[in-house]
């Protein structure tokens, strides 16, 4: 090489070598601004899949993304019911404080506040692309449908594939009966109705649907930053399951609904592994509260935790978390720290880099716990909120104080068979402390042993009340914030 090339090239470098550091910088740039998928299933319980305990139902893509990323031991839901857990995941707030209470009816006159901000809507600012497929929940017409909280694109249901005028046998149910008032179950495209859904078989195409359009929304998007929420209606009841997963399992319709939705998540897996996007990409698999245990057979397992879905023990409100990021989170870790879906979203922009709503929200960051910088976790307490606004329990690291309130109850009765409900009838509860660390079913009242203990989470009990306000000792709040008012 003459001298003056040289010279030439020490200078200015060669066009090879500038093409490496663009790439190398496109490359960073990415890296920097990772995808993130939320799985979000319905009612699916603590123990309804192998890394969770299930035995007699094969699921080893709930596997993969366990053995490839961490498992949670101590996330729960901020409640344990449809509409107020998933407004709490979406948003990073305690639904009370949004005045979200129940599970939403076709006609609910309340929704979603349109001035909240979602993780759709922080990552849109953001720059990235963001879609949702499945269930909804937190409004059922414009504007309190998801296109108007950030998502570009929806297509699913406004609310629960249970509020249809069809019985548990699958038939359609007399217009006279409370349950054959509801309207036929849309599928909506935006806020355009493009189907119903009116019968089990309609409902067994809804997993593999919604699993296709995300592969499709991941294809088209590969290049972009993107967010996909994708919230699963399975395994809440009436279980249906496709053609290719009937009879599948040992656990019958229950089993082959968890084997489709393992094959979800696979195809999902597989797609990312196709576009080399898995190690740039945050995959989050959770479930929006406990199983609905008086539905028997047609149910999920709390893990042995007390209770399940419409109550503030822990099988309402602990449910499975396996988040997974290839070369970020280290593969097979697990954390017993506690940990709410409230967490999610600030959580999610300290990741992403993106900024966090203008008002205040609830959720804390683990971003140090994710990527195993920090093995303690920011938050120590939990409220345990249900009916409209009652609180229930408190949680302080492994102590949990229960107030005194009134409570469904499964373990008294009877669970159904074969999709039909046993009764849950509701039961005076006593004030008690329990130990988690001895005692995670809840069977151990030791107030009495731990009087300090009993008075530092009463503290926090105290400061709850007057933020969020408890209708169980006739507080307001000072700090909640009106939801949406649907008009007529």
């Amino acid at each position: 090489m003459k001298k003056s090339n040289l010279f030439r090239l020490l200078l200015w470098g060669s066009p090879f070598l500038l093409v490496i550091s663009l790439n190398a910088n496109a490359q960073q740039k990415k890296n920097d601004r990772p995808n993130v998928i939320i799985i979000n299933m319905d009612d699916m319980g603590y123990g309804d899949t192998e890394p969770y305990g299930m035995t007699g139902i094969p699921t080893p893509n709930f596997n993969r993304a366990a053995s490839e990323g961490m498992r949670l031991t101590h996330f729960n839901a901020a409640q344990a019911v449809c509409s107020p857990s998933r407004a709490a995941l979406l948003t990073g707030c305690y639904p009370n404080r949004l005045s979200l209470a129940h599970a939403l009816s076709p006609e609910a006159k309340i929704a979603l506040n349109t001035s909240e901000e979602t993780i759709a809507s922080i990552l849109k600012k953001s720059g990235y692309k963001t879609a949702m497929l499945g269930k909804w929940h937190l409004g059922s017409k414009a504007p309190f449908l998801p296109t108007y909280f950030g998502f570009d694109s929806f297509y699913g249901l406004p609310y629960s594939h249970d509020m249809w005028p069809v019985g548990y046998d699958g038939k359609p149910l007399d217009s006279s009966t409370y349950r054959g008032k509801y309207p036929r179950l849309p599928i909506l495209d935006g806020e355009n109705v493009v189907a119903y859904n009116d019968n089990l078989e309609d409902q067994g195409k809804l997993t593999g649907t919604f699993t296709k359009k995300a592969v499709e929304f991941i294809t088209d998007h590969q290049k972009d930053p993107f967010f996909l929420y994708l919230a699963q209606p399975m395994p809440h009841v009436p279980l249906a399951a496709s053609k290719a997963f009937r009879g599948k399992s040992e656990l019958g319709i229950f089993g082959d609904v968890i084997m489709e939705l393992d094959w979800s998540i696979g195809e999902i897996m597989k797609t990312l592994d196709r576009y080399k996007l898995s190690e740039n990409t945050i995959l989050i698999i959770t479930s929006d509260n406990g199983p609905w245990l008086n539905f028997g057979d047609n149910a999920g397992s709390s893990g042995g935790f007390r209770e399940g879905k419409g109550t503030a023990w822990d099988g309402g409100t602990r449910v499975p978390c396996l988040i997974r990021w290839p070369g970020s989170i280290p593969a097979g870790s697990l954390s017993s720290q506690l940990m709410v879906n409230i967490d999610l979203l600030p959580t999610i922009a300290t990741l992403t880099k993106a900024k966090l709503p203008a008002l205040k929200i609830d959720g804390m960051d683990f971003s140090a716990v994710l990527t195993g910088k920090s093995s303690k976790g920011p938050r120590e307490v939990f409220y345990y909120y249900y009916d409209v606004n009652n609180l229930k329990a408190v949680r302080y690291k492994n102590w949990k104080l229960v107030f005194p309130h009134s409570s469904r109850a499964y373990t008294g009765s009877l669970p159904g068979k074969g999709g039909y409900p046993g009764p849950a009838p509701d039961v005076k509860v006593k004030m008690a402390l329990y130990n988690l660390s001895h005692d995670p079913a809840e069977q151990y009242d030791v107030q009495e042993n731990y009087p300090e203990m009993l008075k530092q989470i009463q503290v926090y009990a105290e400061e709850a009340r007057v933020d969020l306000g408890d209708e169980l000792t006739n507080r307001k709040g000072a700090n909640r914030r009106p939801a949406g008012k649907v008009s007529p």
